[in-house]
Formats: C-alpha cells, sequence, structure tokens
C-alpha cells in the first residue's frame, strides 16, 4: 500500500507531506493497519534496558513526532520503542520554510527545522493521551534563545514538567541546528551538564517514588556523527563515569561527500544513508570506551537488516529509523525486525544481546 502512496507524498512539499501523514495517524491511528504488516517478534530478540522490556531492538528517532500527536500510530506501526521531540520549554516556530529537502538519488533528508515544537506542556497533554502500551522516550532540548551558559535551566525544567511520563529521555546537545548548541558537547560543557540532569532526576524519583514504579527514568546523550573520534571517545569515558544511562550515536551530520541530488547544498542536518558508516563508526567509539558497558541506541541510515545488525555487532542494543521510515513506509519495521532474526540464525546466536558489539 505505501508503495502506491508514496508517489503522492512525494509530489507534495517534504514538510507538508509530513504533517498530512502526522495529522493522519493522530486522528485516526488505526489506519496505519493498511500500510503496516502484522508483526510478532521471535522473543529471541527481547532485552531489557533500564528496566524497560524491548519486543525486539527497531524504533524510531526523535524528529518525526515532535510534539506527541501521533503516538499511539506509530506504535501500532510495530516499532519496539518510539522517541517524540525534540521539546523545548517554550515553543517556538523553528526556522523560516522552505527547511526540509529530499535527496531522492542518496536516499537522503537534509533538515533545518530548528527545534519547531509547541511547547513542554503541550507535548506532557499529548503524552498524557497516549492510549497503546508501548515504550515512548522524549528528547530535550534548549530554546534558540536561551544562552548556553543558561541552558541547563532547558533542560532541568522540561523534566520538572513532563517527568514521570516518559520512560526515558535524551538531551539533544548535537543538533546543527540551533546556533552554538553543539558547543554543550565540549566535555568541560557536557559534564557538569548532564550531572545537574541526574541530580534532577534523582530528585524526582524520590519524590514520585510512592507514586509510581520504582525506577530511574534513564537519561541519555545525543552525539554528533561529526566530533572527532578522540573526542568521542574521552566524552563517552568521562559521562560513563559521572553515571550517565546510555548514548544515541548518532544525530545529523553536516558532512557533504559524495552526495548526487540537486538539494545537495542545502545549509542543515544530512540523514540518511550518506550517515550509515559513520554512525556505525561512532557506536564502535563509544562501544570501546566505555567498555560495553553502557547501552548504545544506534541510528543514522538504517535501510535494511543488513544496516541494523551492522549497528548491533558494532555495539548498539537498539537501532532507531528516521529516513529509511520515510522513504520505505511502515513495512520497513517488519523487514527490519525479521531480517535481523533470520541474521542472528545465521550466525548461529540465540539471543540478541550475544550480537552486541561482536565486531568492535
Amino acid at each position: 500500500m505505501y508503495s502506491l502512496l508514496r508517489p503522492l507524498l512525494f509530489r507534495m512539499s517534504p514538510e507538508r507531506a509530513h504533517h498530512l501523514v502526522l495529522t493522519g495517524l493522530h486522528w485516526f491511528p488505526g489506519m496505519v493497519r493498511f500500510v503496516a504488516p502484522t508483526l510478532i517478534p521471535d522473543t529471541h530478540l527481547q532485552q531489557t534496558l533500564w528496566g524497560l522490556s524491548f519486543p525486539h531492538p527497531i524504533g524510531l528517532a526523535a524528529g518525526l513526532d515532535k510534539n506527541a500527536i501521533a503516538v499511539d500510530g506509530l506504535l501500532a506501526s510495530g516499532f519496539s520503542f518510539i522517541e517524540v521531540g525534540t521539546v523545548t520549554p517554550k515553543p517556538q516556530p523553528g526556522n523560516p520554510q522552505p527547511r526540509l529537502f529530499r535527496l531522492v538519488e542518496d536516499e537522503g533528508l537534509i533538515n533545518r527545522m530548528g527545534f519547531n515544537n509547541q511547547g513542554a506542556d503541550a507535548v506532557k497533554s499529548h503524552l498524557q493521551q497516549k492510549r497503546r502500551k508501548g515504550i515512548v522516550g522524549v528528547n530535550l532540548g534548549k530554546n534558540k534563545i536561551t544562552p548556553n551558559e543558561l541552558a541547563v535551566d532547558d533542560y532541568l525544567t522540561l523534566l520538572d514538567r513532563l517527568y514521570p511520563l516518559p520512560d526515558y529521555v535524551v538531551l539533544n546537545v548535537s543538533s546543527p541546528n540551533t546556533p552554538g548548541l553543539r558547543d554543550l558537547q565540549s566535555e568541560e560543557s557536557l559534564v557538569p551538564l548532564v550531572q545537574q540532569v541526574l541530580r534532577k532526576r534523582d530528585e524526582q524519583f524520590e519524590e514520585h517514588k510512592n507514586k509510581i514504579w520504582p525506577r530511574h527514568t534513564p537519561v541519555l546523550v545525543k552525539l554528533a556523527p561529526d566530533l572527532a573520534d578522540d573526542a568521542i571517545a574521552s566524552l563517552a569515558t568521562a559521562l560513563t563515569a559521572v553515571g550517565i544511562d546510555g548514548f544515541i550515536a548518532t544525530n545529523t551530520t553536516i558532512q557533504r561527500q559524495s552526495l548526487k541530488s540537486a538539494q545537495k547544498a542545502q545549509s542543515g542536518g544530512l540523514s540518511g544513508r550518506p550517515l550509515k558508516d559513520r554512525s556505525t563508526e561512532v557506536i564502535r567509539i563509544l562501544y570501546r570506551a566505555t567498555e560495553g558497558k553502557t547501552p548504545i541506541i544506534g541510528s543514522g541510515g538504517v535501510f535494511t537488516a543488513e544496516d541494523a545488525y551492522e549497528k548491533i555487532r558494532a555495539g548498539a542494543s537498539l537501532v532507531q529509523v528516521y529516513t529509511g521510515f520515510i522513504y520505505q513506509g511502515p513495512g520497513i519495521v517488519k523487514d527490519l525486525v525479521e531480517g535481523v532474526e533470520r541474521l542472528l540464525q545465521r550466525d548461529g546466536l540465540s539471543t540478541l544481546t550475544q550480537a552486541v558489539g561482536l565486531d568492535a
């Protein structure tokens, strides 16, 4: 069915098509059954991370559902988990349009959205309306007008407003589309920021532990692929030492090597197939630096089961898709899950966890 819908959607501007699909999933979450084949994952793919049970490793990356308006429909697509956002404390419109571009020949996207979202209060309200069971993480960012020296206040505000709704939270300090944001990835900036966020998380846990399940909400950091290898390794070691719960590798890239599409010179972050190899290499660096003790979510250029399995063997326990979902539709989830299962069988492995980090 999606093969029939895609040509219609791709005739529209990318942002209009995006809005149309999300609005449809918001009002009619059950419509996804017409384009998403039924998925029954093998029990060998199950994992428990951070006290959460993942039936298989394939999730949806942040950026698609910025305001958590289509959570039920996206979970019905078969994802093991989804990540909404990026959300900021105050609503903001983002950058001027056009700001989203398809690179069809390269199977990529360039976006310079700029954290356009309805703000924390709206996202909280939408999450409270969630009906379908499933793991939902929230990607957190600072408002554009917030200077970097006060950025931690935005992340702490988001924790206060959203707790305890997210199953996990992600500190987004790596988008290229908010001026100066990536400067927060320096070790001298990021380590104290993470320490303050973790303290706030622990305070919230103590405050709510008699009302909710006794589980600390995991805090992850999403890193850019454009950092130097030694900087990534150093950050991984330092952040693990202060108690970070996990990493997402990676955000979009500002690199533009070997692209063919007419839109290749657009400014913004590049996602999709051109990002695949670098994101996998960052996973491997993180896995080695942390000695495999800190879970990693791999993201970047996943279109096939082989792509996902490569990231798992490099050290990712979970894998997110975004651009592949845009190009291939909801059917990609079943293709990836069943393909990873076959690859495990090919390698004589009985559980997914046995594959994590084999090539690191």
